[in-house]
């Protein structure tokens, strides 16, 4: 992703990615609430990928089913502790800040099912050598994206610094 500098470190065009993530979450989330009902399964590649109406009152995997307040204060958190980062320790560090931008648009598209719907809209539904997996969603993906991309950049970046150390 191209760098804009400025003030801000160029860090614009990664809240546009998380913007751009936060809108095809909900947008997807709304076209299957409005057009499937709940339960509701549509083969799209079989014994494979079906989108299947789904919605979740906790976390990954349903756990902690109900406990709005905790995933309201973590996500805050979090969501303070990336813009945080993005505006200060991932200047001119491109892969990171794009990390921190998918991990930010998948936190937002959640939140903002918590707050309304109190309940996450899931529908990515996979099995994946036989085993069905959880069904999930665009914030899900981003999220898991996200930490992939992260833990390259820090990877990518802890071997810069062992190469100016050792010269």
């Amino acid at each position: 992703m191209a760098e804009k500098t400025g003030k801000n470190g160029g860090v614009f065009l990664y809240y546009l990615l998380a913007l751009l993530v936060v809108l095809l979450d909900q947008w997807t989330k709304w076209l299957v609430v409005k057009s499937m009902d709940l339960g509701e399964s549509v083969e799209v590649i079989k014994d494979f990928f079906y989108i299947t109406s789904h919605r979740n009152r906790g976390a990954a995997w349903g756990m902690l089913e109900g406990q709005f307040w905790l995933f309201y204060i973590i996500t805050v958190a979090v969501v303070i502790g990336i813009v945080y980062y993005m505006q200060t320790e991932a200047k001119n560090k491109p892969l990171m800040k794009s990390a921190l931008a998918f991990l930010l648009g998948g936190a937002i598209g959640n939140f903002i099912d918590r707050i309304f719907r109190k309940e996450v809209v899931d529908f990515f539904d996979t099995y994946i050598f036989g085993y069905d997996f959880p069904i999930f969603n665009i914030a899900d993906a981003s999220l898991t994206f996200g930490v992939i991309l992260l833990i390259l950049a820090i990877l990518i970046e802890d071997r810069k610094e062992k190469r100016k150390l050792n010269g």
